[in-house]
């Protein structure tokens, strides 16, 4: 048991209250460690505010769901009513749902781009690779509330998106029907479906993403941040001051502090004008067909998830009876490369050739619907496997060759195609778009280990690079 710190009894009675609170709760303590004594790099640049814009987002997620909940009834007879019901009726109640649906687009709009500054700036390379693991299980959590929460309005497109999906599962071989059934709670998407998509979004996914949330910060703050140049600012060779403290960093706060207000004051600005002026977003945010009630007999022109989801959902149908030869064929080159060109023990060879020939007898043997379901969640589970694909010899965009720049910038653009081909209707030629884009995406990722090593990097300085502004 720690001492109890004593102060003067003339000393003012906010200092005299923090004491009393220091002495059961390590409050100061916590401040000091996370606030005003944790040093950052000084060299941050405005990619790093979409952290906290994050956390910025949830919270504004967690105060309007509260105030949803109040008024939202679960039941499928009335779902769709309740929502106009808050819509028009409710005090407003039309300013806090929209706060919320135009925040879970924001939430994925910080989030994709806070990822791609961890992939530039390579903010996944050790010791950070826990850092990362837990931010993509945060993304993991997110699209599966974003699902969840998607059918709560009980409108067309969440009735038909959720029956879209909760169909894939179907797929799966022996287990599919039985798990299909037991995520619907009913033979069709229902009343059952509801209830426990609204204890999931509301509850379950919620804790495990506030847990995950402090897990993310508590491993970010134990190995420090990263920078833009990639330079450990605290390692056992990095220049420090007298009192042990980072030269090349400063205190957390005030001086990120004030940083990120004014990026979450800017963010505000363009979050309030979406809110008041286009809360509909063109029908990306909301969806117009979701202003329609849920109706089983009435099957909408084209069912296609939210923007966010569409990247993923253009791989999924992008997996064809066709596309299954190409795929078999990116198996048996890996494989014969694998066998050819590494160096492998000579049974872990027969080993790699047999799993081929199993993997690709099993590519013929299922349905495409199954295989496609597997690149879809194989296209976010990959992303855990980031820090041990990455064998560059540096970790920062800026010292890699020039030709990663634009590497990484082709990953981008193909990413805004396969979710721009997501939103529209099947087309031969977006299916063969989407099928390229697919190949390109998981490529980009599984060839990584090779290409990451070529060419020559430039040399990262001892130091973080800054300029005062």
């Amino acid at each position: 048991m720690a001492e109890f710190k004593e102060i003067s009894p003339n000393a003012p009675v906010g200092e005299k209250l923090l004491n009393w609170v220091d002495n059961r709760f390590p409050l100061s303590k916590l401040y000091k460690e996370h606030m005003s004594e944790y040093y950052a790099p000084k060299n941050f640049n405005i990619w790093y505010v979409f952290g906290v814009l994050s956390m910025l987002v949830l919270v504004i997620q967690i105060v309007t769901g509260i105030f949803l909940v109040m008024h939202y009834k679960p039941d499928a007879a009335v779902a769709f009513a309740s929502v106009e019901y808050i819509m028009r009726d409710v005090p407003w109640g039309w300013l806090i749902r929209y706060m919320h649906s135009t925040g879970a687009s924001a939430f994925f709009i910080v989030v994709y781009l806070h990822m791609f500054r961890g992939l530039i700036y390579g903010s996944y390379r050790k010791p950070r690779e826990l850092v990362w693991i837990f931010g993509c299980a945060i993304f993991l959590c997110l699209m599966a509330e974003a699902f969840m929460g998607y059918l709560l309005p009980w409108g067309q497109m969440s009735y038909w998106g959720a029956q879209v999906i909760v169909n894939l599962f179907s797929a799966i071989p022996f287990i599919g029907p039985d798990l299909a059934l037991l995520i619907r709670g009913d033979f069709v998407v229902g009343d059952a479906t509801l209830n426990r998509f609204f204890s999931f979004h509301v509850i379950a996914v919620p804790l495990v993403l506030l847990g995950l949330v402090v897990a993310h910060i508590i491993a970010l703050h134990e190995v420090g941040s990263n920078n833009p140049d990639g330079v450990e600012i605290k390692g056992p060779n990095a220049p420090k001051d007298a009192q042990g403290h980072p030269l090349d960093g400063i205190p957390f706060h005030p001086y990120y502090s004030v940083h990120d207000i004014m990026g979450v004051s800017v963010f505000l600005m363009a979050f309030t004008a979406i809110v008041f002026f286009a809360p509909e977003f063109g029908g990306y945010f909301l969806e117009y067909n979701n202003f329609i009630p849920a109706d089983p007999l009435t099957t909408p022109l084209h069912i296609a998830p939210v923007w966010y989801f569409t990247p993923f959902y253009s791989m999924l149908r992008a997996i064809t009876s066709e596309m299954m030869y190409a795929l078999i064929a990116c198996v048996v080159i890996g494989a014969v490369l694998a066998v050819a060109k590494g160096k492998l023990p000579q049974l872990l060879k027969g080993a790699v050739i047999g799993a081929a020939v199993v993997i690709s007898a099993l590519m013929l043997a299922i349905d495409a619907k199954f295989w496609g379901v597997v690149v879809m969640g194989g296209a976010v589970v990959i992303l855990f496997f980031l820090p041990w694909l990455d064998n560059s010899p540096v970790k920062s965009i800026r010292y890699r060759p020039d030709w990663h720049k634009y590497l990484y910038g082709v990953f981008v653009i193909n990413f805004l195609i396969l979710g721009y081909l997501g939103v529209q209707p099947p087309s031969p030629i977006g299916e063969r778009v989407s099928q390229v884009g697919s190949l390109f995406y998981f490529g980009f990722f599984l060839l990584m280990p090779w290409w990451s090593k070529l060419g020559t990097p430039k040399q990262v300085p001892d130091r973080v690079t800054f300029t005062p502004h």
